[in-house]
């Protein structure tokens, strides 16, 4: 089916001039709409995830950031509302891992990987359909018979040789075992879930236990049309091509979204780096159209993998050479961060500039940040609060679950070395 043309404006809809949306302005827009500007200070962590989109979670700390830098909650709820299932660590777009509120479970899970891929990649191994079915109903017959959830080692001694051992080409092909394919078709299709072996979202040791999610309502089109709705809500407005490096679907699936969505496309002062315009939901346009910057810091320190960055994979346009007094500072170095598409450490922001970069150094139980044009009284506060509630309420910040003080060493010593002064280290930075 041919999507309908994306050209077509409502009447109604007040599109503000290009030259009004600068990069100074969709910045700040971006950041309110992602509720860093304290618009979801009381909110639970599921109306944080619904309005400002899923924390990517890889075992490390984001999820807690995402949730401490909008909306104050600690550690201790977060883990409380996994536990009673209210929030919850599954498959979604592109087949990645997002921290996610229970209104959002069954149809997020439509838009994860199709398990005939599984199925193709085992069936190239020797294994066939039969083998996997009959494999996911003793899965669940020993989880149904379970006391507790069980690990996947656990349950590879349970089941015994129902597992097959795939072999070195297995392993060349990441799948050790036929366990692991298993367990991710069941728990895409909501008949086990998989939980915290701690409690804990910065790690990735797990258990499994049924579940049986009743399926969404909506179809695969009709998922992806929520997907859209909802990420060009989180984001404030997206390209085309950055919708797409969220959501992995075709040119035609995405135009076919943003149809259905009414999304319409607007002109910005400066070629984004996802090319083309921003689509925006047509209410969107009518608050940005209206929309005022804050005149007062706003500061934040958020996770590399934050939704803030991360929904768009735009860091080079939330960085600007330029400090509050006209100081410049390196254009080698912005270059160098603009140029990557993750930043080599965590930001620290301001209203939706990034104005430094930080990392956490467990063993002083202290923050480590170099900032671009030095400290206000407002950043160093906030670096203060949240360095307390790391050494508090997590202990360390990792970024992914491999992430440890030996392994970000180098970083750390590389900007306490920018903070200092030094332009070879500063250089190193963005390298």
């Amino acid at each position: 089916m041919t999507p309908e043309p994306l050209t077509t404006v409502p009447p109604t809809v007040n599109i503000p001039p290009a030259r009004t949306l600068t990069p100074e302005r969709l910045r700040a827009w971006a950041w309110h709409r992602q509720g860093l500007d304290g618009s979801l200070a009381g909110c639970t962590a599921e109306q944080v995830f619904a309005r400002a989109g899923w924390a990517r979670s890889v075992g490390g700390a984001n999820p807690y950031l995402s949730l401490f830098a909008r909306a104050g909650i600690r550690r201790e709820q977060v883990d409380a509302d996994v536990l009673s299932y209210r929030i919850l660590e599954l498959p979604t777009a592109r087949g990645c891992t997002y921290v996610l509120g229970r209104d959002d479970f069954a149809w997020a899970l439509k838009l994860g990987k199709d398990a005939a891929e599984a199925f193709r990649v085992l069936g190239r191994l020797g294994v066939d359909r039969g083998e996997i079915t009959l494999l996911e109903e003793q899965v669940l017959h020993t989880l149904a018979e379970a006391a507790a959830p069980m690990d996947p080692r656990q349950l590879k001694d349970e089941l015994g040789d129902s597992v097959r051992n795939l072999g070195e080409e297995g392993k060349k092909k990441g799948a050790t075992t036929t366990l692991p394919t298993v367990l991710g078709i069941l728990q895409a299709q909501g008949r086990i879930r998989r939980v915290p072996a701690n409690g804990r979202l910065d790690q990735q040791r797990y258990a499994y236990e049924l579940w049986n999610l009743p399926a969404s309502p909506l179809d695969e089109d009709e998922a992806r049309t929520e997907l859209i709705r909802r990420y060009l809500g989180w984001t404030g407005g997206a390209t085309l091509k950055q919708s797409q490096g969220f959501t992995a679907f075709t040119v035609a699936q995405s135009k076919a979204a943003l149809a259905a969505v009414g999304a319409v496309e607007v002109a910005t002062e400066v070629t984004t780096a996802g090319g083309g315009g921003l689509w925006l939901l047509p209410d969107d346009v009518e608050r940005l159209a209206a929309f005022e910057e804050p005149a007062e810091e706003q500061i934040q320190l958020l996770a590399g993998t934050d939704s803030l960055v991360l929904l768009r994979r735009n860091a080079a346009e939330l960085l600007a050479e330029d400090g509050p007094d006209g100081d410049n500072i390196g254009r080698d170095v912005i270059t160098s961060l603009a140029l990557q598409a993750d930043l080599p450490d965590h930001p620290i922001l301001d209203r939706g500039r990034i104005i430094g970069l930080w990392q956490y150094e467990p063993g002083q139980e202290r923050i480590v940040p170099w900032l671009f044009h030095g400290p206000t009284p407002a950043v160093t506060r906030r670096i203060a609060e949240v360095e307390a509630w790391i050494r508090e309420d997590l202990g360390d910040f990792r970024a992914f679950s491999l992430d440890s003080p030996a392994t970000r060493q180098k970083r750390i010593d590389v900007l306490a070395a920018a903070a200092t002064g030094s332009a070879a280290a500063a250089s190193a930075v963005g390298t």
